[in-house]
């Protein structure tokens, strides 16, 4: 569960860092400036459409950073700084879950033949599966919840 107050402290820093007040940051965004005012006052919680709003417009914030606090802001894209930070949610964790879901599989010719045949994006020269791996899974649900698997 997202703390409030601590999302709020997060959405701050994204506005001063933009050097952005609440109405410019609701305005650039898309989204009313009540909801934007309601929510800094903690009087509502932010709906997941909002979150995302953010991730679209701001591509420097990262969703576990402005959500729980994990991670960094401005985002770090290299991969030596994602492998470094351990998730502390059982969400974003796959310790219950016994074996490694994003372990990876190995495709022998014959496989991977019939698989470029039925999956044209596997003929792209820019997509290999040996170089390319999953970082993280996001499945969003009707109700508006959301559930994140990170490797």
């Amino acid at each position: 569960m997202v703390n409030i107050d601590d999302f709020v402290k997060r959405l701050e820093s994204v506005l001063e860092y933009y050097g952005l007040n609440a109405s410019a940051f609701a305005d650039k965004i898309g989204v009313q400036r009540s909801s934007m005012s309601h929510l800094l006052s903690g009087r509502n919680r932010p709906s997941l459409d909002f979150v995302m709003k953010i991730l679209e417009v701001f591509p420097d914030v990262d969703l576990y950073w402005i959500l729980i606090g994990r991670g960094t802001f401005p985002k770090i894209n290299n991969e030596e700084s994602v492998e470094t930070q351990k998730s502390s949610s059982p969400i974003l964790s796959n310790e219950n879950m016994g074996n490694d879901l994003f372990s990876a599989i190995e495709i022998n010719s014959e496989e991977e033949k019939r698989e470029t045949k039925k999956n044209p994006v596997l003929k792209n020269e820019n997509f290999s599966l040996e170089d390319d791996q999953i970082e993280k899974i996001v499945l969003f649900y009707k109700n508006g919840t959301f559930k994140a698997y990170s490797s």
